[in-house]
């Protein structure tokens, strides 16, 4: 029996990897549509909307209103984990390298712990949990100080990319609330919608204008078509359920494995390359995030 469940167990981490690795080279597809000329906005609405419309298609149109606390909270799903987190990264690639990107968005499992333990009581966090904090502040210090102590694009980039990274553990918090009653499909759809909603003020205050002459290149609507229904609509939702069979804590291991794979992508597509001082934040940031995040529950909640 045991033997069964663990063969069963295999497709779910195939699938947690797959899911990393979409999400890895998904900054590459951001990349074009920006170098195409879209703008960040731009970019995250018409991501979100497509994702939204075909997951209320799966649902067959159902709208549904859960009362206005667990809305509310679901609003900061959708501002946190989409509208803000994804503005803020796509606006980041735009001044600073994908590989830079990549590694800094990569402690948001330290932004979500901190935050955590100021909102959950059972949210403790180890000293060890705080050695990697540390270790990977050194690294993002680092990495966004690469050129030297000169203010620029790319350190306004890096900092973009760090504030993502806050703003996940934001969304992550609500989550876990919502995760208690609703389902992922149901949580994914609403988190798309208010991702979208909120961020239309943006889009409107925007100077640009969408070329709408550029989403007849195959290369544009093709990347908006894969951000949305592969990156965003099945992705979320194939994560989700691979959590919730895997558990958070073994899941969230392979995230390790997304910076790597964005920059071998960055560096194969786009011939980035970058300092050595750059790769050694890189190494302390990825080290600190595993000490963190491996030390940070206890034993009990690890099984």
């Amino acid at each position: 029996m045991l033997q069964v469940k663990k063969k069963s167990d295999f497709w779910y981490h195939v699938a947690a990897f797959a899911m990393i690795l979409v999400w890895g080279i998904s900054f590459l597809n951001t990349r074009t549509l920006l170098d195409a000329g879209l703008t960040p906005t731009e970019i995250f609405v018409a991501r979100f909307t497509i994702a939204y419309l075909s997951l209320l298609a799966i649902s067959r149109f159902k709208v549904r209103f859960v009362g206005w606390r667990d809305e509310l909270l679901l609003v900061v799903c959708g501002v946190a984990g989409g509208s803000a987190y994804f503005i803020a990264e796509n606006t980041a690639l735009e001044y600073t390298l994908i590989s830079d990107v990549a590694v800094l968005v990569s402690i948001a499992p330290l932004t979500t712990a901190l935050i955590g333990a100021i909102f959950y009581r059972d949210e403790r966090i180890s000293l060890l949990t705080c050695l990697g904090m540390v270790i990977a502040f050194i690294g993002s210090v680092m990495l966004a100080m690469k050129d030297g102590f000169v203010w620029g694009d790319s350190v306004v980039g890096d900092l973009l990319a760090m504030l993502a990274a806050l703003v996940w553990a934001f969304y992550s918090v609500a989550l876990k609330q919502l995760n208690r009653t609703y389902s992922t499909l149901f949580i994914t759809r609403k988190m798309f919608f208010y991702g979208v909603l909120s961020a239309l003020p943006l889009l409107a205050l925007e100077d640009t204008h969408m070329e709408w002459e550029a989403l007849k290149q195959p290369a544009v609507w093709g990347n908006l078509l894969y951000l949305g229904l592969v990156c965003s609509m099945a992705a979320y939702f194939i994560w989700g359920i691979t959590v919730k069979r895997i558990g958070a804590v073994r899941a969230s291991n392979y995230f390790y494995l997304s910076p790597i794979i964005s920059m071998i992508s960055a560096a194969i597509w786009f011939g980035e390359r970058t300092t050595p001082i750059a790769y050694v934040g890189c190494v302390l940031i990825l080290s600190g995030v595993i000490i963190a995040e491996k030390f940070k529950r206890t034993p009990e909640a690890n099984q």
